[in-house]
C-alpha cells in the first residue's frame, strides 16, 4: 500500500471512528427521537447549565428505590433497629462513584455502555453481554412490576393478578410523556419522588424515632463482625443498591444534552452530570434511610423483628402508629416506587437493544415487549401461588440481578480506564482504583448472597 493509500485509509478510520481504539464506527444514538434535544446555553450562567442539566439523576435513583430494595430495608430496621444506616451510606457512596464513571464514559466517547460494549469487543463477547443486560432488564422489570401491582392491591384492593397486567398502561404514558419532550418524563418521575418523600416524612413523623440513635446509626458498628444476621442482611443492602440497568440508562440519557463538542465543553458537562446525579443519589438515600428508620420506629420498636414482605410491613403499620393514615401512604409511596421504576426499566432495555444490536425498533413495540416478557410469568405465579409466590418471585429477580452485574461493571471500567478510547476523560488511576475495589466487593457480596440463597 503506498504512503497515500495509508493516509487516506487512517483518514478514514479516524473519520469512522476506528483509529481511537474502537474496533467498530459509532453507530446512531440510542433514544434518538430525544438525543441532544434539550439545550445548553454556552454563554449562559454555572446555576442555568445545571439546571440544564438537572433530570437524569433522577431517572437513576429510580432504580436505587425499587421495591428490591423495600424489603431488605424493612428487614433491616425492623431487626436491628438503626444499626444498618451506616451500610446504606455506604452502598449509596459505591453507587455514586459507579454512576459517575457512567457519565464520564458516555461524555467522552459520545456512546452509551451497550454501544461501548458493541464497538469495544468482539461479536463473540457483546452477543453475550448482550443477552445477560436482556435478562438483567427483564429481571429488574419483573421486579417493578410486582412491587406496582402489590401497590395497587394494598391501596385499591385490586388482585395482583390484575394489577400486573395493569401495569402494562404505563408503556402508552411514556410514549405520551416522550412526544412532549424529554422534559416532561423527567418532571414526571421527580413528581413521583417527590411524592414517596412526603408520604415518609408524614410517616415518620408519626412513628416519632429516636434521632439520636438514627445519627449513631450512620457510624460503623463493630457488630457487623461478630452477628452473622446482621452481616447477611447488611450484604442484602448493599448486595440490593446496584441494579445493573442503571449503568446502561444514565450513560444513555446523559447524551439527551446538547452539550458542545470541545475538550472543555465535554469536562464541564461531566462534572454537571456528576453533580446531578450525586445530589439525586443523596435523594435515594434520604429515602432508602426513610424506610429502615420507619421500621426501626414501628416495628423494632414493637418487638416485631422478622417484618420481611411489603403486605406484612403494610398490615402492621396501622395498629403500631395508631393511625389509618400511615399504611395508605405506605401504600401511595410503594406505588409511585414501583411506577417510576417500571418507567426507567422500560427506558434502559430500549438503550440495551439499540445499543449492542443496533436494531431500531418503533418505541411503543420495543417497550411493550419489554413489559410483556416481564409480566407473563408474573401473571402465571400470581395466580398459581398468589402473593407468597408474588414475593418469591420478587426475590429471584434480584438474585437474577446480582449474577448479572459483574458483567456490566467489568466492562464500564475497562472503557473508562482506556486512555485511546477516553482520550483526556480517561478515569484518574486513584478513581480507577477505587472502581476496582467498588466493583470486586460488590461482586463478592452478591456471589455470596446467591451462594447463601441456593442453599437455604
Amino acid at each position: 500500500m503506498t504512503e497515500r493509500a495509508k493516509s487516506a485509509t487512517s483518514r478514514l478510520h479516524t473519520g469512522l471512528g476506528l483509529g481511537d481504539g474502537w474496533r467498530r464506527e459509532r453507530q446512531a444514538a440510542s433514544l434518538s427521537e430525544v438525543h441532544r434535544s434539550i439545550p445548553v446555553r454556552e454563554g449562559g450562567s454555572s446555576l442555568r447549565k445545571a439546571l440544564a442539566f438537572m433530570g437524569p439523576g433522577y431517572l437513576v435513583a429510580v432504580g436505587y428505590m425499587d421495591p428490591g430494595n423495600w424489603a431488605t430495608s424493612l428487614a433491616g430496621g425492623a431487626k436491628f433497629g438503626y444499626a444498618l444506616l451506616f451500610v446504606a451510606l455506604l452502598s449509596n457512596v459505591m453507587a455514586i462513584l459507579l454512576q459517575h464513571l457512567c457519565a464520564r464514559m458516555a461524555v467522552a466517547t459520545g456512546r452509551d455502555l451497550a454501544q461501548a460494549c458493541r464497538d469495544s469487543f468482539p461479536r463473540y463477547i457483546s452477543y453475550p453481554l448482550w443477552a445477560l443486560a436482556e435478562i438483567a432488564i427483564i429481571a429488574t422489570d419483573l421486579a417493578e412490576v410486582i412491587g406496582t401491582a402489590i401497590g395497587l392491591n394494598l391501596l385499591f384492593g385490586l388482585p395482583l393478578e390484575i394489577g400486573v397486567i395493569v401495569t402494562a398502561l404505563d408503556v402508552f404514558l411514556i410514549l405520551y410523556l416522550q412526544n412532549r419532550g424529554f422534559r416532561w418524563i423527567e418532571a414526571f418521575i421527580i413528581a413521583l419522588l417527590l411524592v414517596i418523600a412526603a408520604c415518609f416524612v408524614v410517616q415518620i413523623v408519626m412513628a416519632d424515632p429516636v434521632w439520636g440513635d438514627v445519627v449513631k446509626g450512620f457510624a460503623p458498628t463493630t457488630q457487623l463482625l461478630h452477628d452473622p444476621d446482621m452481616l447477611y442482611l447488611a450484604l442484602g443492602i448493599i448486595g440490593a443498591t446496584v441494579m445493573p440497568h442503571n449503568l446502561y440508562l444514565h450513560s444513555g440519557i446523559v447524551q439527551t444534552r446538547a452539550y458542545g463538542a470541545s475538550a472543555p465543553q465535554k469536562r464541564e458537562a461531566m462534572t454537571l452530570a456528576t453533580i446531578d446525579s450525586t445530589i439525586a443519589l443523596m435523594f435515594a438515600l434520604a429515602i432508602n434511610a426513610s424506610i429502615l428508620i420507619l421500621a426501626a420506629a414501628t416495628f423494632h420498636r414493637a418487638g416485631q423483628t422478622n417484618v420481611e414482605e411489603l403486605e406484612r410491613a403494610h398490615a402492621l403499620i396501622a395498629p403500631l402508629l395508631g393511625s389509618t393514615l400511615a399504611p395508605m401512604l405506605f401504600a401511595i409511596a410503594l406505588l409511585c416506587c414501583g411506577l417510576s421504576s417500571t418507567v426507567t426499566a422500560t427506558m434502559a432495555g430500549q438503550i440495551v437493544m439499540e445499543g449492542f444490536l443496533d436494531v431500531r425498533l418503533p418505541p411503543w413495540l420495543r417497550r411493550l415487549a419489554t413489559r410483556l416478557v416481564a409480566i407473563a410469568p408474573a401473571v402465571v405465579v400470581t395466580l398459581a401461588y398468589g402473593e407468597r409466590g408474588a414475593a418469591k418471585l420478587l426475590i429471584l429477580s434480584q438474585v437474577v440481578l446480582s449474577l448479572q452485574l459483574p458483567f456490566a461493571i467489568a466492562p464500564l471500567i475497562l472503557i473508562v480506564s482506556n486512555r485511546t478510547k477516553m482520550g483526556e476523560l480517561r478515569a484518574p488511576a486513584w478513581l480507577i482504583c477505587a472502581a476496582v475495589m467498588t466493583a470486586t466487593l460488590i461482586v463478592a457480596l452478591n456471589v455470596k448472597l446467591v451462594f447463601d440463597f441456593l442453599t437455604s
